[in-house]
C-alpha cells in the first residue's frame, strides 16, 4: 500500500507492505488505510457532523473483494493507492471467463478461488456471494461521486472516490452559507464584488459574512483590499 502527494500517483509520502497471513493482511492493510482516512466537519446550528472521506465498510469491502478473487497463479501482490482524490485497490486477474462487468454490477458471482470464499464466508469476514460491489455501490448512494471498476484480462481496479475532495459537505447551512458554498463548489473562487453579487448584499455584510465563515473554517480568504480571494478551506 503506498500514500502519494499527487494525483497522478508518482510521488510517495508512504509505502508499506504486508506480510503474514492472509487474514493478517487484510488486517493490517485495512488498520493502515483508515489511517488516511481523514474526517471533515460541517456544523449545522450548534451540532457538528463528522463525514470521513471513504466509508468505512466500502473499504473493507474492497479490500475482501481483492483477496478473495484475485489470481494466486500470478505472483505480484495486491496494490492500494491512496491519494487525496481517491484510494484504488487493484488485484492480478480479469474477471472469470463468461463474466461481463454488467454481471459483476447486478451480483453474480462466479468466485475464482472457491475454498477461500468459503473459508471467508463461514468466518463471517463476507456475508454471501456477490453482495460485496453492491454493497460498496450502496454506501455511496448518497453521495455525489460514485465507485468506478476497470476490467482488463489480468486486472480488476476498483476506485473509492473520496468524498469530501474539493467539496464541502452539505449540511443545515444558513442559506447564505449554502449559496457560497455551492457556487465555490461550482467555481473554485469568488471575488468581494462577486460575494455581494451573488448574495445581493452591501460591501459591509458581504465583509462581516466571509469573516464569519472564515472563523468557523468554511472558507479561507487571500489577499488584501479589492484583490481578496475566496476559496474553499
Amino acid at each position: 500500500a503506498a500514500v502519494f502527494a499527487d494525483d497522478d500517483n508518482t510521488g510517495f509520502i508512504d509505502h508499506r507492505e504486508f506480510g503474514g497471513s492472509v487474514f493478517s493482511q487484510i488486517e493490517s492493510a485495512f488498520e493502515y488505510i483508515m489511517l488516511n482516512n481523514k474526517t471533515k466537519s460541517v456544523f449545522s446550528g450548534i451540532d457538528r457532523i463528522d463525514k470521513t472521506d471513504y466509508p468505512e465498510e466500502a473499504i473493507r469491502e474492497a479490500l475482501l473483494n481483492a483477496v478473495v478473487h484475485r489470481d494466486y497463479g500470478f505472483s505480484g501482490s495486491i496494490i492500494v493507492n491512496i491519494n487525496s482524490k481517491c484510494i484504488d485497490i487493484i488485484s492480478i486477474g480479469g474477471l472469470v471467463p463468461g463474466l461481463a462487468e454488467e454481471d459483476i454490477m447486478n451480483g453474480i458471482s462466479q468466485p475464482r478461488n472457491r475454498n477461500l470464499a468459503e473459508m471467508f464466508h463461514r468466518l463471517k469476514y463476507i456475508e454471501s456471494y456477490g453482495t460485496g460491489i453492491r454493497k460498496i455501490l450502496s454506501l455511496y448512494s448518497d453521495s455525489s461521486v460514485k465507485p468506478t471498476i476497470t476490467v482488463t484480462p489480468n486486472s480488476f481496479r476498483i476506485s473509492l472516490p473520496n468524498r469530501n475532495s474539493g467539496k464541502v459537505v452539505k449540511a443545515a447551512f444558513p442559506k447564505q452559507y449554502q449559496a457560497v458554498i455551492d457556487y465555490l463548489n461550482e467555481h473554485d473562487s469568488m471575488t468581494e464584488d462577486e460575494l455581494q453579487e451573488l448574495l445581493n448584499i452591501k460591501r459591509t455584510r458581504a465583509y462581516n459574512l466571509y469573516k464569519k465563515m472564515e472563523a468557523e473554517g468554511y472558507i479561507k480568504v487571500s489577499g488584501r483590499g479589492t484583490g481578496k480571494i475566496i476559496t474553499l478551506k
